[in-house]
């Protein structure tokens, strides 16, 4: 080892290996260890930290906090009427404006949003799915209205509506126009945005709502498996588009389950990419995933508490070999977290990249007997899954995560799990620090918390308002009419219309009730 490796060695001067054990190695099929041979010896994790509540330049001033305190990429948090596909104006709307993300009607709110940001530097990433290509939209006519090609854009748009009827039920239209959404997408963005990321297939809301990990992870890939195959129909080869899929997964508290989880994703789905889908490239078997801290396992009780749950949930992202990372606010669980908790959420994942020598070599905990078996045994039981759904789908994973949809299948088994979880919880089984055990008083309401009131929505009335005052009303109904003629057309891509659509500043929920007279909407099945 060389002198310019100094950093690759211990505090006691020891030096470290870039990596240890037989293979496969990182960075070789099928990927268990990693997708790169020196993983964070040659580039650390992006440091994307989510950000989004009030109007567009409150979200733009917490933007530019972030990367001024080293952040390196965006995540941006919209509204419920916003995730919704609602207007800020709309009846439903009432209330919510700007209280658990950012309020997004128009294009101007999103030049509002990344005003003095250099979008072909930033890599940016959107967590929104129903309306998600009508915000992709907003957001390159922004970029190009700025001097930005498209194809200079970096970033992820989550637009994963499969799990939404699993989970996050933030869905708007039904399951199969809702898929076409994607995929015009995805053959929008694999021609014309290639740094761009169209699917970020999301277990961490699965997660979230109560699933077990192997539940997390079983019927996340099955949705990314369920893409595939519906690109696929679509007219799309497979090496085209899967280089730019991109997954994202909760981190939760059992740090060896959670390690041998991420571990078996990325085996999981390079053997199945290969051998089932034919993919050659090898950038298609290679799976890259965001990773967040576990909004869920945060508590209101003693909530310094859970600086210390975001670090070790933070560190299993990290020794799982997470492309990038969000870390939990400790106050979240309170509100909308304080300037003071996003800061120290970002320093606890600059603490582990600089401090703790886990970047040092690829894979540190790989041969481990008790890892290995975690994973071995977490992509046992996915398989498992794999096969009912295939079962019920005739043999076709699309059909089948449909047929799971439609039944209420994935519904019921995320509330079986979340209720063995509670039940556990207060029957004293599990401990849940401050909350069941080592309790204290602690009084909430005397803490700085970041709160948003009415002035907030009223403002963003009036800003939607003025907007639409200023623009060419006949240009915004031809271009509707547009994207009301082609979401008839089955095989034609709608992202062209949707750009023309936002351009004359038609409005998200303007272009959502449209789509919504051609597709219709969404009813769930209960679940008995």
């Amino acid at each position: 080892m060389d002198d310019q490796d100094h950093r690759f060695r211990t505090l006691s001067g020891i030096p470290v290996d870039p990596v240890y054990g037989d293979g496969p190695l990182p960075g070789e099929f099928p990927y268990t260890r990693g997708v790169h041979a020196d993983m964070y010896r040659s580039r650390l994790w992006t440091m994307r930290m989510f950000a989004g509540f009030g109007t567009a330049t409150d979200t733009n001033a917490r933007f530019r906090e972030l990367l001024a305190a080293g952040g390196n990429g965006l995540s941006t948090a919209f509204d419920m009427p916003t995730l919704m596909g609602r207007d800020s104006d709309h009846d439903w709307a009432l209330g919510e404006v700007g209280r658990a993300g950012v309020a997004v009607d128009t294009v101007e709110d999103m030049t509002d949003l990344f005003a003095g940001i250099d979008l072909g530097a930033v890599s940016t990433s959107m967590t929104i799915n129903g309306p998600a290509p009508i915000l992709l939209a907003m957001y390159v006519v922004v970029a190009e209205e700025g001097g930005v090609a498209r194809g200079q854009l970096g970033g992820t748009l989550q637009n994963d509506i499969l799990k939404e009827y699993q989970a996050q039920k933030e869905y708007i239209f039904p399951p199969r126009p809702s898929v076409r959404l994607v995929t015009d997408t995805m053959a929008f963005t694999t021609a014309e945005m290639p740094r761009w990321n169209p699917v970020s297939i999301s277990g961490y809301h699965i997660r979230e709502a109560g699933s077990t990990a192997v539940q997390e992870l079983a019927f996340t890939l099955a949705n990314g498996f369920a893409y595939v195959e519906a690109a696929v129909a679509a007219g799309l080869d497979v090496d085209d588009f899967a280089p730019r899929l991109s997954f994202f997964f909760n981190s939760h508290n059992d740090f060896f389950e959670e390690v041998g989880k991420f571990r078996a994703a990325r085996r999981i789905w390079a053997r199945w990419m290969r051998d089932r889908y034919g993919a050659t490239d090898e950038r298609s078997l290679k799976l890259r995933f965001h990773t967040q801290t576990a909004g869920v396992s945060l508590t209101a009780q003693q909530p310094e508490v859970n600086i210390a749950r975001v670090a070790i949930q933070a560190l299993a992202g990290v020794l799982g070999g997470t492309q990038s990372l969000h870390t939990d606010s400790f106050d979240e669980a309170l509100a909308l977290p304080s300037e003071e908790a996003v800061r120290v959420a970002l320093r606890t994942q600059q603490v582990i990249a600089h401090e703790t020598g886990v970047v040092n070599t690829a894979d540190p905990l790989g041969g481990s007997a008790y890892v290995e078996w975690m994973t071995d045994e977490v992509e046992r039981r996915a398989e498992e899954v794999f096969a009912h759904l295939e079962d019920l789908g005739e043999g076709s994973l699309l059909e089948g995560v449909y047929a799971g949809i439609d039944s209420g299948w994935f519904a019921g088994e995320i509330a079986d799990a979340a209720y063995r979880y509670e039940r556990e919880v207060n029957a004293g089984e599990r401990i849940v620090v401050g909350v069941n055990e080592f309790t204290e008083g602690d009084d909430p309401e005397s803490r700085r918390l970041l709160r948003i009131g009415q002035d907030t929505e009223d403002l963003q009335r009036k800003r939607l308002a003025t907007v639409k005052q200023a623009r060419d009303e006949a240009a915004v109904a031809a271009t509707l009419a547009r994207v009301s003629a082609d979401a008839a057309q089955p095989t034609t891509n709608l992202m062209p219309a949707l750009l023309d659509a936002v351009r004359a500043r038609a409005t998200v929920g303007e272009v959502v009730d449209t789509l919504e007279a051609e597709f219709g909407t969404w009813v769930e099945r209960a679940v008995i």
